[in-house]
């Protein structure tokens, strides 16, 4: 059933919205050149490491941006340390920052639900770095495909910890159920229209 969702839904969605897919990456390459989409390896279910893909919303050297940041202001240094992202980044270049307040950065994961790595409803996908901060509960994470949107996306997102974040998953997990999908991927639609607070 939730595979079926899944493909059936990702379709519909990555037809619908071509149009705004075709003009987002004419945008990118405009305004800061190739390449339009950004891979990550990110953790999947049994531990599988997939690319999952976004629009890219930093600049292209943000990897050393970020370096540079980090040695040099302690106070980024311990935002990083504490949520793995900065409220205020500034590799993000003015695009980026549209994309990702919107949440349209991530409509290429559709692409990854429909290679069987994502699920449209599950936990939040994470890098290896950050799988000891799960303890536990990372035995329940790793038993899921990760998801587009879940139960942080539309609890709070960055107004939340990474503690509560985890805590999120574990439930998720534990009460997950069809129904309860349904009202995820119902409540995703108005934090999309109506609640800009970015991931």
């Amino acid at each position: 059933m939730k595979r079926l969702f899944d493909v059936t839904f990702s379709v519909l969605v990555i037809v619908f919205l071509l149009p705004a897919i075709a003009l987002i990456s004419l945008c990118i390459l405009i305004s800061d050149g190739r390449p339009v989409f950004y891979r990550q390896k990110r953790v999947g279910r049994d531990g599988r490491v997939f690319d999952c893909l976004k629009f890219r919303t930093m600049r292209r050297d943000a990897d050393r941006l970020l370096k540079e940041l980090l040695d040099q202001n302690p106070v980024l240094l311990q935002e990083w340390r504490a949520c793995q992202k900065l409220r205020n980044d500034p590799r993000i270049h003015p695009i980026g920052h549209f994309l990702r307040v919107s949440s349209l950065d991530e409509l290429p994961q559709f692409l990854n639900v429909l290679r069987g790595e994502m699920s449209v409803v599950g936990p939040r996908p994470i890098v290896e770095d950050e799988m000891a901060r799960y303890g536990e509960c990372i035995n329940d994470y790793l038993m899921m495909k990760p998801g587009i949107t879940g139960l942080w996306q539309v609890s709070g997102r960055s107004d939340t910890s990474y503690a509560e974040r985890v805590q999120l998953d574990a439930q998720y997990f534990q009460n997950r159920t069809t129904w309860l999908d349904l009202k995820i991927v119902w409540r995703t639609v108005g934090v999309f229209l109506f609640d800009h607070n970015g991931c």
